[in-house]
């Protein structure tokens, strides 16, 4: 919107073509108002600015609130205009972080200003308001990222360190721009205005002032508000009753089902909350979601919802060492603090296996990947892309990419689809008109300078090479667990992944064991109080819903291990098993 119109009074509401600007009922107006405050706003005042945390959620009760992205720098512009009925804010509001956009009144009036403790018990009590609101904030932060609102990242397409940081933003799901330092015309301004030399990128920007040289990703988390752990808190200081290591889906239900037992939960994931599945354009086969939901979506629902049961979450935090001691675990992170925890869940999934094809190295993070979001998504405009894999994650990431590229190639080095990809997305990866799919197909060479080019694939039955056209490509073939700071703490299978149960018990040391009267749990490790969930333990079933399930699952376990009877079941006084941890049911 130009100045012009704003001088003339023509400001007009932005439209909710996608569900991310409704306007709430009459009805929903007076609830929220026995929350809040009614307040008289003033024509230019700023409600909330780019930078600085949520304080309040607002209703706009008459006047108009425009919504501006890096208000007063080179690159302003408006993101949405809003009238009476409709409310302000997105989901940074809800997770605790720092408003990625600015609020400006246009138009005076009236606003009604709720407290954000108090609004996000409200969206936790409130199924209609909550799910109201929980949509339109993960719209707004669709809408953002898509518009390349936030902070800008600043570097060489060719730095490792450019990659971390853009791969982390886009894993936690943060509104930024990459700048690229070779191709962006952008980028000599940019360096000139800050007195930035190249060799000290990659930066950081937001705010138009605010800078970081070649910050870690505990850094960045700090500056926009995401909870990292503080620097060095000491094993006596920091001390929680269950420790989930991981937060995908196992260890998100771990921390969901812990807190709302009233155990104190600490989750810490090295990267980000979702795991691989937050990575998944959509899951169609997800109890309880008929026509499918998107990763990020049902990942943010599930970080809301421990949120709301009071499970703390830390982003980034890396574990490298789980000491017993006294009963309990030392774990200890890479920056060397270290917290006690009374039971550990070991949530900490898998990482896809890379491609093991010569020159694909410098091609990473550039046109190759190993995750399909709408980052990834956007880089490849609509030129072809090609998708190495057979499995269900490969099969998503086709159908996800054939919206954006021109034509996806599905590269399957067997010779069923079958074999390894559900049978709803075999159909529609077979239908669908945008994708081709070569069978007994494998990766022979990459071309390309400066990014992807072409591919020379063979067909792995008659020994033939071709050249296929792509300018990114995708690979999805298996996984190997993140388990290489457990070696010689706990028993690994042969692949690295967990022992447990009876499995555990086959190997795990009798005498530890023996003062306990029992063996392993089902999810138990070969250490008393350490459980492992979801993809990292070793049998188990590599689905979401599995994970899920396993992480309540640990909890219930955790239980048990605390009141040290093994599988017996304790009698209350009614004759029946008291529900652990209060009124909020585990079941």
């Amino acid at each position: 919107m130009s100045t012009a119109e704003h001088e003339k009074g023509a400001v007009r509401e932005t439209p909710d073509r996608y569900g991310a600007f409704p306007r709430l009922t009459p009805e929903q107006l007076e609830d929220l108002s026995a929350h809040g405050e009614r307040r008289r706003t003033a024509e230019g005042e700023v409600l909330y600015r780019e930078g600085e945390p949520f304080r309040e959620f607002l209703v706009i009760l008459s006047g108009t609130v425009e919504i501006l992205s890096d208000q007063g720098g080179p690159d302003e512009r408006t993101v949405a205009v809003h009238g009476p009925g409709r409310f302000l804010g997105e989901l940074g509001l809800l997770e605790g972080q720092a408003a990625f956009n600015t609020a400006v009144v246009r138009e005076a009036g009236e606003i009604l200003a709720v407290p954000v403790e108090r609004q996000r018990a409200l969206v936790g009590s409130d199924p209609v308001l909550g799910d109201l609101i929980l949509r339109a904030y993960l719209g707004r932060r669709y809408l953002l990222i898509g518009l390349g609102a936030g902070f800008r990242i600043l570097g060489s397409c060719y730095s490792r360190d450019t990659l971390r940081l853009r791969e982390f933003a886009a894993r936690n799901r943060l509104p930024h721009r990459w700048v690229d330092l070779e191709r962006d015309k952008e980028a000599e301004a940019l360096l000139r205005r800050f007195a930035i030399r190249p060799e000290e990128t990659p930066v950081v920007l937001w705010q138009g002032e605010r800078l970081l040289r070649n910050p870690s990703n505990a850094e960045l988390a700090r500056l926009i508000g995401l909870p990292a752990p503080a620097p060095a808190p000491s094993a006596e200081n920091e001390r929680c009753e269950v420790m989930v290591v991981g937060a995908g889906p196992a260890g998100l239900a771990a921390a969901v089902y812990g807190a709302s037992d009233g155990l104190t939960t600490v989750t810490v994931d090295a990267v980000a909350t979702g795991g691989q599945a937050a990575t998944s354009s959509r899951i169609e086969n997800y109890l309880g979601f008929p026509s499918g939901i998107s990763g990020g979506e049902l990942i943010e629902r599930a970080v809301l919802q421990a949120h709301k049961f009071g499970a703390r979450l830390m982003v980034p935090a890396e574990v490298s060492a789980l000491t017993p001691q006294d009963d309990e675990y030392i774990v200890t992170f890479t920056d060397g603090s270290r917290a006690r925890a009374g039971a550990v869940v070991l949530a900490s999934g898998v990482r896809y296996r890379r491609l093991e094809v010569p020159g694909i190295d410098r091609l990473e993070g550039i046109s190759v990947y190993y995750a399909a979001t709408v980052h990834e998504a956007g880089l490849c405009r609509a030129d072809p892309v090609a998708v190495v894999g057979g499995g269900n994650s490969a099969g998503q990431a086709a159908l996800f990419l054939a919206q954006h590229a021109s034509g996806v190639h599905l590269l399957v080095r067997g010779g069923d689809l079958n074999a390894d990809m559900s049978r709803y997305l075999v159909d529609q990866v077979e239908q669908h008109p945008k994708i081709e799919v070569l069978l007994h197909t494998e990766v022979r060479g990459v071309a390309g300078e400066e990014q992807l080019e072409s591919l020379t694939v063979e067909d792995n039955t008659s020994k033939e090479r071709r050249e296929l056209q792509a300018a990114a490509l995708f690979v999805f073939i298996g996984a190997r667990p993140r388990t290489e700071w457990l070696k010689g703490v706990l028993a690994l299978d042969e692949r690295g992944f967990v022992l447990t149960g009876a499995d555990a018990g086959a190997v795990a040391d009798t005498n530890r064991w023996a003062s306990l009267g029992r063996d392993p749990m089902l999810l138990e490790t070969t250490l008393p109080g350490v459980f492992a969930a979801g993809d990292v333990r070793s049998g188990s079933v590599k689905r979401v819903a599995s994970a899920t399930g396993e992480g309540a699952m640990a909890i219930r376990l955790v239980h048990e291990h605390r009141e040290r009877k093994g599988n017996l079941v304790t009698v209350g006084p009614e004759g029946r098993r008291p529900e652990a941890g209060g009124p909020v049911s585990s079941r």
